[in-house]
């Protein structure tokens, strides 16, 4: 059973454009603003607009493709440009402030930090209690950035090294910190290092305790008390206990088709739960307290991209490579309804080819459409198409940021 997260009701009001004020004087204006940042694929350009003035926009130049995250609590967007060693940040313009009864909200223009990171190959970024982590694929150490401080346009990293430079990730739990371990291993030419599994250190980073084995560990997200990571054996989950990390692994069950695994992990805010992918036309429910751990969904074409609804916490979606958004009921882990939204995007090629990504504001989808140069606005209550954002260029991947609250 799905354990319900305290204070989600709360976030929910707040994520679904509902202001819960009471007895404030007339001055004060309730405000929902969405604001959507859009990187481009074919050329170093971020584009921002608000979500309910599309015409009122702003540029960013990048050195080069931007992959986006919200973090700092939406006050900033981090653009890591992994293929141009360098990462950098945008103060969203939006702040909110928790007041308890009631949350407030600023609105300013959004504006480039003149400060950045570079580094071998940023890639993994990890945002969870107040701390932002870059992992460098090809350095052999993280940076930690303090969110508050990033927040006000301080850009102030603390390294974290690492033993050997691999495609990992390093985040914070409880006292610690957890990062993934490569094997000492001589790989040739561009192999990839051999993952181990999951190891606690101190903030010099310093061992902290044994390794939890998690052969091939990719990806990460956390969701409750637990952090979930994917493993060639099954998925790892960590909490934080009396005496450091507690590990478990969920090996995946025999019913589940065989020789795929699970790598990229998303955490639900409401409930805990994680949404997995599996295989390239499957996705997996997971409840890592209780069994079943696994519940698959198959899915009739390949997956092109999925999120989840931090509004409506036990709902997520889905893009297949037809075209098509399916809407996903991770409690009954089935798929509860459907509709064509692009043309369709076909999973052959390279990786990194320019196909949409779905991300939220409120109570719509967004879905970035390469080919047709725009960013399509999705009815989160039965899929229609509310409009079109043109863009122009490639746009490719997405961030947002905003939500609703009284400004005075």
């Amino acid at each position: 059973m799905f354990r319900h997260l305290a204070g989600a009701s709360a976030l929910l009001l707040i994520l679904a454009g509902a202001a819960a004020a009471q007895d404030h004087d007339h001055d004060h204006e309730d405000v929902t603003l969405y604001r959507v940042f859009v990187g481009d694929h074919e050329k170093g350009q971020v584009t921002a607009f608000d979500l309910s003035a599309p015409d009122h926009r702003w540029t960013f130049p990048t050195t080069g493709q931007a992959k986006l995250y919200s973090v700092a609590g939406g006050a900033v967007v981090a653009a890591v440009q992994s293929d141009a060693d360098t990462v950098q940040f945008i103060q969203s313009g939006i702040s909110l402030h928790d007041h308890g009864d009631h949350r407030d909200i600023e609105v300013v223009d959004p504006a480039a930090i003149d400060a950045s990171l570079t580094g071998p190959r940023p890639f993994h970024l990890v945002d969870h209690d107040g701390k932002v982590v870059l992992n460098y694929d090809n350095g052999g150490y993280a940076e930690i950035l303090d969110g508050a401080a990033l927040a006000e346009g301080k850009v102030e990293p603390v390294k974290f090294p690492q033993a050997r430079a691999h495609h990992g990730f390093v985040a914070p739990l409880g006292g610690n910190w957890l990062s993934t371990v490569a094997s000492d291993e001589k790989v040739e030419g561009d192999a990839s290092v051999p993952r181990l599994g999951l190891q606690a250190f101190d903030a010099e980073g310093r061992s902290a305790g044994e390794l939890a084995t998690c052969t091939a560990i990719h990806g990460e997200a956390f969701s409750g008390a637990y952090l979930a990571a994917g493993c060639k054996e099954g998925v790892l989950t960590v909490r934080a206990g009396a005496s450091g990390p507690e590990y478990r692994l969920l090996p995946y069950p025999a019913e589940l088709p065989q020789g795929v695994t699970t790598g990229t992990l998303l955490g639900s805010t409401g409930i805990q739960v994680f949404l997995g992918n599996y295989g390239p036309d499957g996705l997996v429910v997971i409840d890592p307290v209780d069994e079943p751990h696994y519940r698959y969904i198959k899915l009739p074409f390949r997956r092109v991209d999925f999120a989840l609804d931090p509004a409506k916490p036990s709902t997520g979606y889905v893009l297949t490579e037809d075209g098509s958004l399916r809407r996903i009921d991770l409690l009954k882990a089935e798929i509860a309804a459907g509709a064509k939204v692009t043309e369709p995007y076909s999973m052959d090629g390279h990786w990194n080819d320019p196909r949409p990504r779905i991300a939220m504001a409120g109570g719509e989808i967004l879905v970035t459409d390469p080919n047709a140069g725009l960013v399509r606005r999705l009815s989160a209550e039965d899929l229609t198409e509310r409009g079109t954002v043109p863009v122009g260029g490639a746009p490719y991947t997405i961030a947002v940021t905003g939500g609703s609250g009284l400004t005075h």
